[in-house]
């Protein structure tokens, strides 16, 4: 009862914050973080200028807790909304199965990497940004009843972040701004990444909370999207994911799926891995840490792992036969 409140309070405040602050060409949630920062800072500068240090500490934990509790308020309380999972067919998980994913996968990334547009050095890139958004928009309110009834306001609100730079060295694709619903990219990525971060982030501004069914969400927004680079992304981004589940348990399965890669995925893989490798360092290593932290108090696996959203896909891939054969039969 309590969730199904906050749900409804979410699909409210969302359209208005999106038609509040969508028509800005910057982020203003990164101004609105900017400015509490330099806010917070001053304070507590003023504060411990004083003689009664007690009175200003007590200040600076209720502004956190009033912070905390907007936050929590506005999103927080979403993380604890019924599982995907518990929408989808059961069925049990296997290494078999991952694998004739993965090799499905790799052949759609290879089919749909020779139609989309790449540099002179061979890199895939995103030509027009614009309608990709567009797309992501249209595709959520195609998204199957049974998984989703969540509202898409159609709204534009995509947001290249102000902290690209940083965002670059700690190892964030993109984030969702609670407080003004904007869905932040850091534009600095290569463009294998921006297309399905920007979907993922979508999926957050439709109220999907948990980072890895936002990561599913944004796989039924692109797999089958009309839009090549949003699909291509897609498709990459799945194929991933698939290999890093599989590779401890079989490696050699995932060196050959690598070698198996067409020229041109190659190129793009060694382009974001020199991006990665540019970028690491310890503010990755920092974050990386403190965000492992932040989705397991918010009811996650973690960094960690992916193994959720593998879940999800294949239960998904599951109900898809399942309602192929019924279609079939009758």
């Amino acid at each position: 009862m309590m969730i199904s409140f906050f749900e409804n309070f979410f699909e409210i405040q969302k359209s208005f914050h999106q038609i509040l602050f969508s028509w800005t060409p910057f982020s203003f949630g990164d101004i609105l973080y900017i400015l509490l920062g330099i806010f917070l800072l001053l304070f507590i500068i003023k504060s411990f200028k004083k003689k009664n240090r007690h009175s200003s500490i007590l200040k600076i934990l209720v502004l956190t807790n009033i912070f905390y509790f907007s936050y929590q308020f506005f999103w927080g309380m979403l993380y604890f909304q019924t599982p995907i999972i518990e929408k989808l067919p059961k069925g049990e998980i296997t290494l078999d199965k991952k694998k004739k994913l993965a090799l499905k996968y790799l052949e759609k990334c290879k089919e749909t990497r020779k139609q989309v547009t790449q540099d002179k050095n061979g890199v895939f890139i995103v030509t027009n940004l614009k309608s990709l958004q567009k797309e992501i928009l249209y595709k959520q309110s195609k998204l199957p009843n049974y998984i989703s009834d969540k509202k898409a306001p159609q709204i534009n609100s995509f947001k290249p972040s102000i902290f690209k730079n940083i965002m670059s060295f700690t190892g964030i694709l993109g984030y969702y701004n609670p407080f003004t619903a904007e869905a932040q990219y850091n534009s600095e990525l290569p463009s294998t990444y921006i297309p399905f971060t920007s979907a993922h982030e979508s999926s957050h501004q439709l109220g999907f909370a948990r980072e890895q069914e936002a990561n599913f969400i944004g796989y039924l927004i692109g797999i089958d999207s009309n839009n090549l680079e949003l699909r291509y992304s897609t498709e990459y981004f799945t194929l991933k994911s698939l290999l890093n589940s599989i590779v401890d348990e079989d490696e050699d399965f995932v060196k050959t799926a690598l070698k198996n890669y067409s020229p041109e995925m190659k190129k793009d893989r060694l382009y974001e891995r020199a991006f990665i490798h540019k970028h690491q360092g310890f503010l990755d290593d920092f974050f990386g840490f403190t965000n492992n932290l932040f989705l397991k108090s918010n009811q996650q696996e973690g960094t960690v792992t992916y193994s959720y959203f593998i879940d999800l896909l294949i239960h998904y891939e599951q109900q898809k036969q399942k309602e192929s054969y019924q279609a079939i039969r009758f």
